[in-house]
């Protein structure tokens, strides 16, 4: 079975990403510049309203609306009185947070209709292998790896590497049968990331954009590329540079499969995607979907329709499936600079 990667971004407006295996579509989103996600954006906010009745604050970021940020997803570092955090006990949110406050904040669900967007200051930065989780102080593999064996090497692996102190980690999926210098590099890159992201914080005003995900493009080369795709097409030479740039950065040793597509036919055209995408939506379809094959099933996660045993893999920031393994065993520490004050 010959599995490739298919990125179709000449229309400056709209991106679209394919895996085919034998010509079958297996995997397909979409993309589309008008609509603006912000989700796993991270921001620098400024808190404008403190609300005891709901035990939560709302952040001015830069959204339409402020953002909603409930007490538990406040870390202790970002506490106006740092010594709340060293008493422990319970905790109220007039105590932690300050009308005009400054925060370093991450949306975790987008504004829906009048509802602002979701926010946390427990941020997670999603690579190849790995999630970085600054101020979270644990090391955790995905659920998906259930060999006991295999959980704990790769836990071994990871201590090896030397996160810093107070930096979490979870390793994906995908890090399962990666090499030491694998993970480490991924470690690297997110950690240089993050350092990044601290620095430009520190210079720019509130509310400000910080951070912004990466784009369908990258995103797509990071969370579904695995060894068994023989080839990744892209149409347009400008995002074929950065594709291959990002590839260089993360994956070396696959860099020669990343080609330039140039044939004058376009190309879901030559691999008859267009008509596998109609059948499979209609033609009536509102290109606000994204499409899964697993063994011979069709789902439309767009709609609502996820199985579980593939959310981990196709959560853009792995937000959720981080948060699900950090929480349920607590161990959160103090991360340095991870808030700011103001």
């Amino acid at each position: 079975m010959i599995r490739k990667m298919l990125i179709n971004a000449e229309d400056a407006e709209e991106s679209r990403v394919a895996i085919v295996a034998d010509g079958i579509l297996e995997e397909f989103d979409i993309e589309t510049s008008h609509k603006e996600q912000n989700k796993s954006n991270i921001y620098k906010g400024v808190v404008v309203k403190v609300e005891a009745g709901l035990q939560a604050a709302f952040v001015e970021y830069g959204g339409k609306r402020a953002g909603f940020l409930p007490l538990g997803e406040v870390h202790p570092t970002c506490y106006a009185d740092p010594d709340l955090a060293k008493r422990g006990g319970r905790v109220r949110i007039h105590d932690v947070l300050k009308r005009n406050q400054e925060l370093l904040v991450q949306v975790v669900k987008d504004e829906i209709g009048t509802k602002g967007a979701a926010l946390s200051t427990y941020i997670s930065l999603p690579g190849r292998y790995l999630v970085l989780m600054p101020g979270v102080d644990a090391t955790r593999v995905s659920r998906k790896i259930e060999d006991e064996a295999q959980r704990r090497q790769l836990k071994e692996i990871v201590a090896q590497l030397a996160p810093p102190p107070g930096t979490g980690v979870i390793i994906r999926t995908a890090g399962l049968d990666r090499t030491k210098q694998e993970l480490q590099r991924d470690m690297a890159y997110l950690l240089k990331l993050w350092e990044t992201i601290l620095a430009q914080a520190k210079e720019l005003p509130a509310p400000s954009v910080v951070y912004e995900e990466s784009d369908l493009v990258i995103r797509s080369i990071r969370d579904y590329f695995t060894p068994d795709i023989a080839e990744i097409l892209v149409d347009d030479r400008e995002v074929f540079k950065r594709a291959r740039e990002f590839l260089q950065a993360i994956m070396p040793r696959y860099v020669s499969r990343i080609k330039l597509y140039r044939e004058r036919r376009p190309i879901f055209s030559k691999y008859q995607l267009e008509e596998q995408i109609e059948a499979i939506f209609g033609s009536g379809w509102t290109r606000r979907y994204r499409f899964h094959r697993y063994a011979g099933s069709q789902t439309h996660p767009g709609s609502g329709a996820r199985p579980e045993k593939c959310a981990e893999a196709r959560q853009g920031s792995h937000r959720d499936g981080a948060d699900l393994e950090v929480r349920a065993t607590g161990g959160l520490t103090a991360a340095p600079e991870a808030c700011l004050t103001g």
